[in-house]
């Protein structure tokens, strides 16, 4: 064989290897709420972007879809029982097959989304199992309750929290005394390394991966604290100090630049934090008491913070250099909200679903219609891929024609 032909074959193998090999992630490929799609409708029909297909019987939850192995999976809830389900792209059922316990008390249903490496899938139950399946069959390969095992101590809403990783380690949030955060073996459950970081239980907050050039950090946000840790050791490096009422910090931080924006809801607001060069410190740079958003998430796009208030219910734009607030405006209720090609995709808690111009000039909506399908509450986070925008809701995953 030509040495050419060879040697592009081998590169086209290992390109291939390293992409399977990419963890799926919460809130988008970056795990920022931004999407890379283009081409999408800058309006949509007066009845709404057209629904391509729809597929009930998810059971309760709250998770949103994730796209791996030319499969579509989510979490749900059926009789106390927690459940994988693998799509078709097209929607039809390929498989289901159950995890373990789930929530059965207020909220009931199952919380995390499922995140899939290569041939491998993670689910955390809001009972505090880690659970590893394998991604074509739901397999269980193997299980860690992190409560009976670690000393974790569940909140009031059950443990909530899309599995992070890096390598082969995947990172979850006990919130014990001792092991507050740990890393476990993805390949085996075994403990790679333990922080107790301040002793706080967990927060619903999905924890963020931070590449800097000399450290590999992890951050996220316990019951009173934001904290960061050194990833590949557990070295518990800074913590800055963030309460709210109810102990609830479900926004997984934005990263941009050296900086940190983390917010909480009610009534707390956001602060942005300057990291040292090496991570092992912050310092903070400003705090906004109207970003408030309580579980629904924000994007930074082209310098500017778009997401929407909670004790401060408007939607609101704020400068990531200042935190001057550019504008605040009703017109919709509270809720999630995604980015993709010039446009925000807002999903409110009242099954609002509105297109509307990202730009610090307003707040323009385009387009908007009613999710009329599905049950219970509208909190899962839209997911848009190839040209369509999934929303889930309750029981229901409802698929838009957006390109």
């Amino acid at each position: 064989m030509n040495k050419n032909v060879l040697l592009l074959l081998t590169l086209c193998f290992v390109l291939f290897s390293a992409t399977a090999q990419e963890p799926t992630r919460w809130r988008g490929p970056h795990g920022n709420g931004v999407y890379d799609e283009t081409g999408l409708l800058k309006s949509w029909p007066e009845a709404g972007p057209q629904v391509l297909w729809h597929f009930d019987g998810l059971g309760e939850g709250f998770s949103s879809p994730a796209f791996a192995n030319d499969k579509i999976y989510l979490s749900g809830m059926v009789d106390g029982q927690g459940y994988i389900y693998a799509l078709s792209e097209d929607g039809k059922l390929l498989w289901k097959a159950p995890y373990g316990p789930e929530f059965t008390e207020s909220y009931p249903g199952s919380r995390s989304t499922p995140v899939i490496v290569g041939d491998l899938l993670y689910m955390y139950s809001g009972l505090g199992q880690v659970v590893c399946m394998d991604a074509a069959t739901g397999t269980v390969k193997w299980k860690k309750d992190v409560m009976k095992e670690l000393g974790g101590r569940n909140i009031q809403w059950g443990v909530t929290e899309t599995l992070a990783v890096d390598g082969d380690k995947l990172f979850v949030t006990p919130g014990g005394e001792e092991h507050t955060v740990v890393a476990l073996n993805r390949k085996t459950g075994a403990l790679v390394w333990s922080s107790k970081a301040l002793g706080e239980k967990s927060a619903y907050c999905a924890p963020l991966v931070v590449k800097l050039p000399g450290r590999t950090l992890l951050v996220t946000m316990l019951e009173s604290h934001i904290v960061g840790i050194d990833a590949n050791t557990g070295k518990f490096l800074w913590s800055h100090e963030q309460p709210n009422r109810w102990s609830v910090h479900s926004n997984t931080p934005l990263y941009h630049d050296g900086g940190l924006f983390c917010f909480s809801g009610y009534g707390q607001g956001g602060v942005k934090l300057k990291l040292s060069a090496d991570g092992s410190s912050v310092t903070k740079e400003w705090f906004s008491k109207t970003m408030d958003n309580r579980i629904g998430g924000a994007v930074l796009v082209n310098g500017y913070i778009y997401g929407s208030g909670d004790n401060n219910r408007v939607w609101q734009c704020i400068d990531w250099k200042t935190g001057e607030q550019k504008y605040a405006a009703t017109g919709l209720a509270m809720g999630t909200v995604i980015y993709a090609d010039g446009m925000l995709y807002c999903y409110t808690d009242r099954g609002e679903l509105a297109l509307v111009e990202c730009t610090p000039a307003g707040f323009n909506i385009r387009s908007k219609t009613k999710v009329e399908l599905g049950t219970s509450q509208h909190w899962a986070h839209p997911v848009i891929d190839k040209g369509r925008l999934f929303v889930r809701h309750g029981n229901t995953l409802i698929v838009y024609k957006i390109k």
